[in-house]
């Protein structure tokens, strides 16, 4: 099972090779280049570290939230698709995910289309984590209207495994708010605890778009 566990995680790290394909986070060969801090309770440990020979993301929260965001522009006309790995070492028990007190996820990243001038516009798609939401539910942010929450995985049942995923932006975007969006503008990344106060442990492997 360990073998194949690396195999994938592998395939995940080289990527698609398809001619339409925007580098996010390639933690793998680049780091943490271009990725710049943002505090919004206590500090989340970001680090690197080594998976199964593969250099990955770790993210350690301790009733904090802080997270990791790029600027970039990415047409969903062209490359739609959004890939990325994770894994969770925990998640955080029966918490109410659509209220304030419990907007903490283990692993989340968010798709940001900015407003410009007009920064009430700014959109965000979160896919996250989930403790208690089952996998595929959406729901409002419990903070803003802005930003629409997708459960890509929920609870324990793959704690400590490495999924690889893959979601088309556009049409995620279309579900949360009812219309098209062409360009986003960044993506972010937190694994946060600070509502609930508990701890978790995620770690995030390369994160690409995609034509397909």
């Amino acid at each position: 099972m360990k073998s194949i566990a690396y195999l994938l995680f592998a395939l995940i790290a080289i990527g698609a090779s398809a001619a339409e394909r925007v580098g996010v986070g390639l933690f793998s060969a680049d780091g943490l280049d271009g990725w710049e801090e943002r505090r919004f309770a206590g500090v989340t440990e970001y680090t690197l570290t080594e998976e199964g020979g593969h250099r990955v993301l770790r993210a350690a929260s301790h009733g904090s939230a802080s997270g990791l965001y790029k600027h970039l522009r990415v047409d969903l006309m062209k490359t739609p698709y959004l890939h990325w790995s994770w894994k969770v070492e925990n998640t955080l028990g029966p918490l109410d995910e659509t209220t304030k007190a419990g907007d903490d996820y283990p692993a989340r990243i968010y798709v940001i289309a900015s407003g410009g001038l007009l920064f009430w516009q700014t959109r965000a798609v979160n896919y996250v984590w989930a403790s208690r939401q089952p996998e595929g539910a959406t729901w409002p942010n419990a903070f803003t209207a802005n930003a629409g929450m997708i459960a890509v995985r929920s609870g324990d049942s793959r704690v400590g495994r490495w999924i690889a995923e893959r979601r088309n932006v556009r049409e995620d975007y279309r579900r949360a708010f009812g219309r098209d969006i062409r360009y986003v503008d960044a993506v972010a990344l937190m694994s946060d605890t600070d509502n609930s106060g508990k701890a978790a442990t995620a770690y995030y492997g390369d994160i690409y778009f995609s034509a397909d």
